[in-house]
């Protein structure tokens, strides 16, 4: 499916609201770490990837995996919205049953790549499954998204070690570079900069962009890989919590549920309802 600038938009402020509804109704739910990746995600399921939700298994498409699984209810939205599974699943997210877990199970949800949530195993899968299609000579490409905290594990390094070595420029990471990991902004546990640096000393094609820019980072997708023969990274420059004022930026709100008049107020600026408890 293939929007428009105007359409990606519009698209991302409707996901937006399914994401805060399904985590609401759900119980509770990452949910700043899944709106500050949201426009990437957004612009790569409408704009980028070949993928087909009638054949979720067709070898000759595009792979995305989520390395930072705690933000999988964005993903699943997504899917949920493309029909990879229907909508009514996103009701029972947090209820006994349902096949969405916290962390996406490739076994259990249709359109998932790989089962993750244990940071630094992601990327490291998706560069096998990269290596894998240029050894049987394939035309897919590996997209993943991991986390700024994220690249503080060690395997995180070994893969960045490994794709330029054999040559990976079917993969494509982006850093969701939000500042923040759970407990606090990352200067004030182990700060990631020079992020962009780092990763070209290993041998990366870098490029950097707004993380909530889709016309920007509708240009950047058009042009991969950025260079022939080397693995691509892009440092997405983004916020936690974007969409909601009090949540943007603020490490408190990783993993913290609403009281009543937060609730109230973030379902205002999303443009939802509460009636009778329920996010509508």
């Amino acid at each position: 499916m293939l929007l428009s600038i105007e359409q990606l938009g519009a698209k991302a402020r409707q996901l937006r609201q399914s994401i805060f509804k399904t985590m609401c109704n759900g119980g509770g739910g990452h949910l700043p770490t899944s709106f500050s990746m949201l426009d990437v995600l957004t612009v790569l399921y409408y704009g980028v990837l070949r993928v087909d939700p009638q054949h979720p298994k067709a070898p000759d498409r595009d792979r995305f995996i989520l390395s930072k699984g705690h933000g999988g209810v964005a993903l699943y939205a997504i899917l949920a919205d493309l029909g990879f599974f229907a909508l009514e699943h996103l009701d029972t997210f947090g209820r006994k049953g349902t096949i969405l877990g916290g962390h996406p199970d490739m076994h259990k949800v249709p359109g998932i790549e790989a089962s993750t949530g244990a940071l630094g195993h992601g990327l490291p899968f998706g560069a096998g499954v990269a290596l894998a299609g240029k050894k049987d000579g394939k035309l897919y490409r590996v997209f993943v998204v991991i986390g700024d905290g994220e690249c503080q594990e060690g395997s995180i390094w070994e893969t960045a070690l490994f794709a330029p070595s054999v040559g990976l420029d079917n993969l494509t990471v982006i850093v969701d570079y939000n500042k923040l990991q759970a407990m606090d902004h990352l200067d004030k546990i182990i700060p990631m900069e020079p992020m962009a640096e780092k990763w070209k000393a290993f041998g990366w094609a870098v490029t950097e962009v707004d993380g909530h820019d889709v016309d920007a980072l509708s240009a950047l997708f058009a042009r991969l890989p950025l260079m022939s023969g080397k693995p691509s990274l892009i440092v997405a420059h983004t916020v936690k919590g974007k969409g909601i004022s009090f949540m943007e930026d603020v490490p408190i709100w990783h993993y913290r549920p609403m009281k009543p008049d937060e609730l109230k107020r973030a379902a205002d600026e999303l443009g939802l309802e509460i009636i009778n408890g329920v996010v509508r």
